[in-house]
């Protein structure tokens, strides 16, 4: 993938038993390039993956980012390798800040939402919202207080502005985004199932008003299967058959055609291409339903018949 920049661990720390704090610094530069919060950055581990994380630091303090990794036995390797080898000296690659999820410019008010791991982008949020004296709330839901990473440096810098939602209690959605207050806008990331709930609860919302974040999309397995399609290269009318249990991505990139690549799952949209005709198969988590009219993630996406991209 492009822009890829060598990085060093220099503080490893957990916030809860299951969730890693890690610092980094740039080796070969004074400073990370400018990022706003919600940004990610994707970590490439000494074995090749390619793992996707929130950056969690003041965008005003770019001389070390923070990211926190969640231990998933149930992955494939990435976290587990992190939770296991990472310490101060340990040395990645990081990719530069990719934004797919922001501050809504202009808005009157802020809800936050937070489940669990979710709560990492917004821990960049808030020194944005603070600095320009924002209207905003913080619900943070988590199955206990002692799963809940950064809640006691929550609470004690929020007061009344977080809303923790641990020990049983559960956030009602539907109640919460019942009404939608013109200049407000919803901010959600999370596990599935509360995205799936968040997006349920704010259909009646204006569009553009209600923005959520993955960090997970389809597995390896799955992303590489589908029914067969075929592409179209507009500028040499070169047609590509992809079959069933190949990618796009891979199709293109076999052919001589770069496409950057990322976390492969369909969540980074490091791989987006211009489409510009033809019926693609969206299975991405990381594009806006206006994106999807011109652009798909190639990674995990794919088409009726034949599509033809703008390349």
């Amino acid at each position: 993938m492009k822009l890829l920049m060598p990085v060093e661990v220099v503080a490893a720390r957990h916030a809860t038993p299951r969730v890693l704090h890690l610092t980094l610094r740039p080796t070969k530069r004074a400073a990370f390039p400018a990022f706003r919060g919600g940004a990610h950055t994707i970590l490439v581990l000494p074995d090749g993956k390619r793992r996707l994380y929130s950056l969690a630091s003041d965008p005003a303090a770019p001389e070390t980012w923070d990211i926190a990794v969640l231990h998933e036995p149930e992955g494939n390797g990435g976290s587990a390798w992190l939770h296991a080898e990472a310490r101060p000296g340990t040395r990645l690659l990081a990719s530069f800040p990719q934004q797919n999820f922001a501050l809504a410019e202009g808005a009157a008010r802020h809800v936050l939402i937070a489940g669990g791991i979710g709560i990492t982008p917004f821990l960049a949020m808030l020194p944005e919202l603070e600095r320009g004296g924002a209207d905003f709330v913080l619900h943070y839901c988590a199955r206990s207080r002692a799963e809940a990473a950064f809640l006691p440096e929550l609470e004690a810098r929020l007061g009344p502005r977080l809303v923790p939602w641990t020990d049983g209690r559960r956030l009602d959605l539907a109640a919460l985004l019942a009404g939608a207050r013109p200049g407000t806008h919803a901010y959600a990331c999370g596990p599935a199932r509360m995205l799936e709930g968040f997006s349920a609860a704010t259909t009646h919302w204006p569009d553009g008003t209600a923005h959520l974040e993955h960090f997970s999309g389809l597995r390896r397995e799955e992303a590489h299967q589908g029914e067969a399609f075929e592409v179209e290269i507009a500028s040499t009318g070169e047609v590509l058959p992809v079959p069933a249990d190949r990618s796009l991505l891979e199709v293109l990139r076999d052919a001589g055609h770069p496409v950057d690549v990322g976390c492969e799952y369909g969540a980074c949209g490091s791989c987006l291409v211009e489409v510009a005709g033809g019926e693609p198969i969206h299975r991405d988590v990381c594009l806006s339903p206006e994106a999807r009219r011109t652009r798909m993630a190639s990674c995990v996406s794919r088409g009726k018949g034949r599509v033809r991209l703008e390349m």
